[in-house]
């Protein structure tokens, strides 16, 4: 039985004949999308796919129609880029043209936010059974009593065998490939891809766009909660830690991606989890790695044997970026109601390639904030064309690409919220120690974990520290159950001329990067790094 909502896709002037599946669970939506061709059925239980050339999103291809709504708004450049109305318009008339001939359709009512007075309502119509169950895993799903009068607040379109026109959509000159943001119609478009992140990442946008206003701190985060209910957020970008430090059977999960942190609660705008699969191990990661075996899970881009549908997670064939996405509750210890208390630790993890970065600091309030806008982790040779020595990422609030208002409106709600609640603040490198990427190695995640715990547990707040010279912020000397050798980045290095050089040119690069935050911060965040500029 499907639960249809009353408020039908007729209601959005959208015209169909084809056969409308509404709110499927995950058993019919795995039966469809096997019986569409879209993928296979793995061994275990999960169902894998392949997206095809796009393995990861698309952010030159992504627009925000730029209006009354959006003119002022709107941090418009390199990230954000302006689409006309007319363009959307046209655009918009096409996707519904293109829905109109689809013989079926999958429309799934979800929420986007678990605490109920700042989540949205958002609409999904794909055109693919397995985008339908990718999306339903990772937002909220309603009780079944709400379906009946769903009223969505945004609607996603999904269409990956749409074809954008750039001169007559207003996309990328050259690409098929679009995703359309109208906050004013407020409609999501996205066409020519298969990568189904972009559905969770738009959403992830809207939230962005919207809470701001209502004095809810939007974040790129990981959360969870120790025993003594303490929460702890985890800022990064993708290949930081986020998912695999927050899955600590210790402490209980309340999300691994996405979170709102208001006056009473952190909460997450999801439902699901969306890991990294390539090379995942299950003595590091057990939580995660037993995912992989569970009926309910989608794996995208993991490597399959069609004869004996056994999965090779460290093939790397389709691409780096293999994810899978399943419900949180396939975690163990993950929170019945996806929200905790305010915050009393907050991480910003970066994987700095360039070995600079000690494996713990502690940061004060300004260092928080002036880490928090840079954004920092860093590529490794290889990952990209072209990139053949570590090269430096900042990405504004560990999240740029999905950001839509300016930088300090996010930055200060933070500083605000760090100051209001004394939380503690500190910078992790999950990177590289002794060299930088092709001579150090990857930090230990042993040593990770156990310098997190001893954070979390206030342990590590009656260490001894140290001033960083390059970076200003406190270093711990000595830590319980750690090599204090690993502790000093600079003493890990065999070449300490090339460690000086190389932290130089780091500062440098961060220096640089901040140049344009410096009209909108106070004089304390701008000094922020003035131990390593002296």
């Amino acid at each position: 039985m499907q639960a249809q909502s009353s408020f039908g896709l007729d209601k959005q002037g959208i015209r169909t004949s084809g056969d409308v599946k509404w709110n499927l669970l995950t058993a019919p939506l795995v039966e469809e999308a096997v019986r569409n061709g879209e993928g296979l059925l793995a061994k275990d239980g999960p169902f894998v796919v392949a997206t095809g050339k796009h393995t990861g999103r698309s952010a030159k291809d992504k627009f925000i129609v730029c209006d009354a709504e959006t003119d002022t708004t709107v941090w418009w450049g390199d990230v954000n880029r302006p689409m006309a109305p007319e363009h959307f318009e046209a655009l918009k008339a096409d996707f519904f043209a293109a829905l109109a001939e689809k013989k079926t359709l999958y429309v799934a009512d979800l929420y986007g936010g678990s605490q109920p007075e700042y989540r949205v309502n958002v609409r999904v119509i794909n055109e693919y059974a397995w985008h339908n169950l990718f999306i339903r895993t990772l937002l909220v799903r309603p009780e079944v009593a709400a379906l009946a009068d769903f009223v969505p607040d945004y609607t996603i379109i999904d269409l990956p065998s749409f074809k954008a026109d750039p001169v007559r959509h207003g996309g990328r000159a050259g690409s098929e490939t679009i995703i359309a943001v109208n906050f004013s119609e407020k409609m999501i478009l996205i066409g020519g891809t298969a990568y189904a992140g972009e559905m969770k990442k738009s959403v992830f946008s809207i939230l962005n766009y919207l809470l701001p206003e209502r004095g809810v701190m939007p974040m790129h985060c990981s959360a969870n909660i120790g025993p003594k209910g303490d929460t702890a957020v985890f800022f990064g970008l993708s290949g930081t830690g986020k998912t695999t430090l927050s899955a600590d059977k210790s402490r209980t999960l309340i999300g691994d991606d996405e979170h709102g942190w208001s006056d009473t609660a952190v909460f997450n705008f999801e439902g699901g989890c969306y890991a990294k699969m390539i090379r995942l191990s299950a003595e590091a990661e057990p939580e995660i790695f037993a995912t992989t075996k569970r009926f309910g899970t989608v794996l995208e881009n993991v490597v399959i044997d069609p004869a004996t549908r056994e999965i090779d997670l460290d093939d790397d064939t389709l691409a780096e970026n293999s994810r899978g996405s399943y419900p949180i509750d396939f975690i163990p210890n993950a929170s019945d109601d996806n929200l905790g208390p305010v915050p009393q630790n907050i991480i910003f993890l970066t994987a700095d390639a360039y070995g600079v970065l000690p494996p713990i600091a502690r940061l004060s309030p300004d260092q928080a904030m002036y880490h928090f806008l840079s954004g920092y982790t860093a590529r490794v040779a290889g990952t990209e064309i072209g990139v053949t020595e570590p090269s430096a990422t900042f990405s504004t609030c560990f999240g740029a690409p999905f950001m839509p208002r300016h930088p300090s409106v996010y930055g200060n709600l933070l500083k605000e919220r760090i100051a209001k609640g004394g939380v503690k603040c500190w910078l992790v490198n999950t990177g590289w120690t002794g060299g930088k990427y092709g001579v150090g190695s990857r930090m230990p995640i042993k040593v990770t974990r156990a310098l997190l715990n001893a954070a979390l547990d206030g342990s590590l707040n009656s260490a001894q520290f140290r001033i960083d010279p390059n970076f200003g912020f406190e270093v711990p000397v000595a830590v319980a159950g750690v090599d204090s050798a690993i502790l000093d980045p600079r003493a890990t290095w065999a070449d300490k001329a090339a460690y000086d050089a190389t932290a130089a040119n780091l500062v440098k690069q961060f220096a640089e990067n901040f140049a344009q935050f410096e009209d909108h911060v106070d004089d304390a965040v701008r000094g922020a790094m003035l131990v390593a500029a002296e």
